[in-house]
């Protein structure tokens, strides 16, 4: 009897059990849902002019119609938030430095350094110094998005996750997400020069014109076919550095870890005039290359606004959640995108303290007392921390490697900072979109646009700074060296307009051979293969091309920049080589059975010859790397045209940079090499099983999966293998790549093409979280306009 009462007493605890379960998933199931973007109804919004619609098709994707431009706004805030708030918030925190209040302590580093800069504080200036027809479009932008953000049943599912609130959306956040593109587009500007400055301190000039070429054999300009540059001859000596061993750690300085670190230079673009597409419109393509996440950094939209002419203006392509308007995209009159023009922006000016000047310090020849400006940290589960700022007239000052350097970068110009390109919205001409381009306050990018009539162009959109006198500035300055002043003025600006050729391509390179380079530096250019490349597979397109052909360019995955490599390893594992080496023999199998052509997913010979540059590239530099990571620098961040620098030694072998641990330059290849089969065979694996698809799979992710590593699953994309790489035009890495792909001839956008790698929804349980990933993943050409109406919010005054 006592027996039956206790089955009785452990059946009603397990009962009890098994309802408490129930309740607390049914209560995390309807949190979660309740954070899902309103998709069908009516709202009531105080301060519209008129009637606003939203409407979604199959991918998520708004239509937003209004009869008022600040309505609009206002609807693109409240999808905006509704759909991406969390990812609006770390892009503000980002550029203020406030993620510890988020995140805890470990985003401290990342804090630090940002609020270095204090741009929540210039983001107040420079709002102050917006057109009033702009602060009122981003006000309404604001109001939207704490709308929309106040309308959702529970809070952003993060925010759940993290035991944290939001904070509402002010006008001057829009202005620091600007800010955050700063540091993601010249972010490395800094630790470029510190890098550089470092080779200079430890080179001869000969030897460093020798290891830093200002051009590549592989350049492709837009204003020429070639950059006409002799190369410098080789010194007897190499510097005392050469070839030195570093400290290898197998997680950074593995052959394909580099290479993803390094291949972070952003984006492709193109366009092709009417004289050359088959109905006589300019077509333009852009693929934006950045760091990948869930979401995605874009979120695509169609908004229809008010023309000037009592029409309606249709403008479709990408925005950025936390801005109110169309950053790469179409008006139906004219199209343009952007890549990173990777000039140079910052200047290191050296700072030196006396101590019978006490508080002061001295810049450019003269002393000067900096202002101090206490920052405060918020910290997460931990006391705030105070940082003290020192700004001088040449920027905030900091220490690196015993130094103290002023930063001068052209972010901190408040008075440049502005929502200008917007305006790209009502422009009709080519001529109208450069000039908006040439205004814009944003970071300097290359800019390509082209109009219905056929005309296309290049620019830079952002503020370029003014450089006078003869210092390097690519290196930290001298002391009393004046560095840049003041900016260029529209005018001023380079522009290439309807080239003979009928197309235009940047990539991250060189893009001047005369003398407009000298007005944007090099803060730190590609090789330039990727850009060639592109450049001459859209030149064989010949006449009468279309838009799926112009966007099969970005697909372009042969290896013919590594195509050279290839066959260096190949000529080196002779039978001499092989004999008695069965991984050396296997290596030489798999060179050539295991080679397409391409950096193709099955392909172990891509692996192979990728691997066998990167290794060459550890050994002969690797006793640069190890002083250069006390600031997160190294000798390819100084200067990517490495690789050509290696190249001529390979073919001329002076005796004077063979490292002297290595009897012959033969020697050092097949180190090179059996370090790569090393690598590419850990525990024994077979060296056929080293694909390039088994290391380039995607792992993209949402942010929070770091945060809570048990959701990964539910928070990431499917282990897909990517094609492509760095130095071709289809550019993949497992959280870098293409984070868009748009073709469009502007007035022709039902014939538009576009994907991107995440949906537009950043939470898991919507069926927009991941819709269009798998057409990215496959390089399918998707209809750039939105589809067919499945849903419908209306907004009412």
């Amino acid at each position: 009897m006592a027996a039956g009462r206790r089955g009785r007493w452990v059946r009603r605890i397990g009962w009890g059990l098994l309802a408490l379960a129930v309740v607390v998933v049914m209560t995390v199931w309807f949190f979660l849902r309740g954070s899902l973007a309103q998709l069908d109804g009516k709202r009531a919004a105080p301060g519209l002019h008129g009637a606003v619609t939203v409407h979604r098709d199959a991918l998520g994707i708004p239509s937003i119609s209004g009869g008022d431009r600040l309505d609009v706004a206002y609807a693109t805030g409240f999808v905006h938030a509704q759909d991406r708030f969390f990812q609006m918030d770390l892009l503000r925190r980002v550029a203020a430095g406030e993620l510890a209040e988020l995140f805890g302590p470990k985003a401290l580093p990342t804090d630090r350094e940002h609020r270095l800069h204090r741009f929540r504080a210039r983001a107040a200036e420079a709002y102050r110094h917006l057109p009033e027809p702009d602060r009122q479009l981003i006000e309404r932008y604001a109001a939207g998005v704490n709308d929309g953000l106040n309308a959702l049943g529970t809070r952003p599912f993060e925010y759940g996750l993290l035991a944290q609130a939001p904070r509402a959306w002010s006008a001057h956040d829009t202005l620091l997400v600007i800010w955050a593109m700063y540091f993601d587009l010249q972010g490395a500007g800094a630790r470029r020069e510190l890098s550089r400055g470092w080779l200079r301190d430890n080179s001869t000039p000969e030897q460093l014109a020798f290891l830093l070429p200002p051009a590549s054999r592989w350049d492709a300009p837009v204003d020429a076919a070639d950059i006409a540059l002799a190369p410098a001859p080789i010194p007897a000596t190499a510097p005392s550095w050469w070839g030195q061993p570093g400290t290898r750690d197998a997680a950074l300085l593995a052959a394909e870890t580099l290479d993803t670190m390094e291949s972070n230079v952003g984006s492709n673009n193109w366009a092709v005039a009417g004289t050359r597409s088959a109905t006589g419109g300019a077509i333009v393509a852009d693929d934006m290359h950045l760091g990948i996440k869930l979401p995605n950094t874009w979120y695509r939209a169609l908004l229809q606004v008010p023309d000037s002419n009592g029409s309606t203006r249709r403008i479709v392509g990408v925005t950025l959640p936390g801005t109110p308007f169309v950053v790469v995209g179409s008006n139906g009159h004219v199209a343009w995108g952007f890549t990173n023009s990777y000039g140079d922006f910052q200047d290191l000016v050296p700072a030196t303290a006396d101590p019978a000047r006490p508080g002061q310090v001295r810049l450019n020849g003269k002393w000067e007392t900096p202002a101090l400006h206490r920052e405060t940290i918020l910290v997460k589960g931990a006391p705030a921390e105070t940082l003290t700022v020192r700004e001088t007239s040449r920027g905030p000052l900091f220490d690196s490697a015993g130094r103290t350097y002023a930063l001068h970068w052209i972010a901190h110009q408040s008075t440049l900072l502005n929502v200008n390109l917007r305006r790209l919205e009502a422009v009709d001409t080519l001529d109208e979109a450069l000039a908006v381009a040439n205004a814009a306050g944003m970071p300097a990018q290359n800019f390509i646009a082209g109009d219905a009539a056929g005309n296309i162009g290049w620019t830079i959109a952002g503020p370029l700074p003014r450089r006078a006198g003869t210092a390097d500035a690519t290196y930290p300055l001298a002391d009393g060296d004046a560095g840049w002043q003041g900016w260029l003025q529209g005018a001023e600006y380079p522009r290439v307009v309807n080239p003979a050729a009928g197309q235009l391509v940047t990539a991250n390179s060189r893009q001047l051979a005369g003398p407009g380079a000298a007005l944007l530096g090099d803060g730190g250019y590609d090789l330039g293969a990727r850009t060639r490349q592109a450049r001459d597979a859209l030149a064989a397109l010949g006449a009468r091309t279309d838009e799926k052909a112009v966007y099969g360019v970005m697909l372009d995955d042969r290896a013919l920049f590594l195509a050279p490599w290839r066959a260096r390893a190949l000529a080196l594992l002779d039978g001499a080589a092989v004999r008695g080496n069965p991984q050396r023999a296997e290596a030489a199998r798999l060179l050539r059975s295991g080679w397409t052509g391409r950096a193709s997913v099955e392909a172990s010979g891509y692996r192979i010859a990728r691997g066998f540059m990167w290794n060459l590239y550890d050994l002969l530099y690797g006793g640069a790397n190890m002083p250069l990571k006390e600031w997160n620098g190294n000798a390819a961040l100084a200067g990517k045209r490495w690789p050509d620098v290696i190249e001529r030694l390979l073919d001329e072998q002076p005796p004077g940079w063979l490292p002297r641990q290595y009897a012959s330059w033969r020697d050092l290849q097949l180190a090179a090499l059996d370090r790569t089969i090393a690598d590419l065979t850990p525990d024994g694996k077979p060296l056929r099983d080293a694909t390039w698809g088994a290391f380039n799979t995607a792992a993209i992710a949402h942010p929070i999966a770091g945060a809570v590593p048990a959701l990964r699953q539910w928070l990431s994309v499917p282990a897909d293998q990517l094609p492509g790489d760095s130095n071709l035009p289809r550019v993949a890495g497992p959280t870098f790549g293409q984070s868009e792909r748009f073709t469009v001839s502007p007035g022709k956008e039902e014939g538009g093409i576009f994907n991107m790698p995440g949906g537009q929804s950043g939470h898991p349980l919507s069926p927009y979280f991941l819709a269009g990933h798998a057409d990215w993943v496959r390089g399918r050409a998707t209809p750039l306009l939105p589809g067919q109406v499945e849903h419908t919010l209306a907004f009412a005054p």
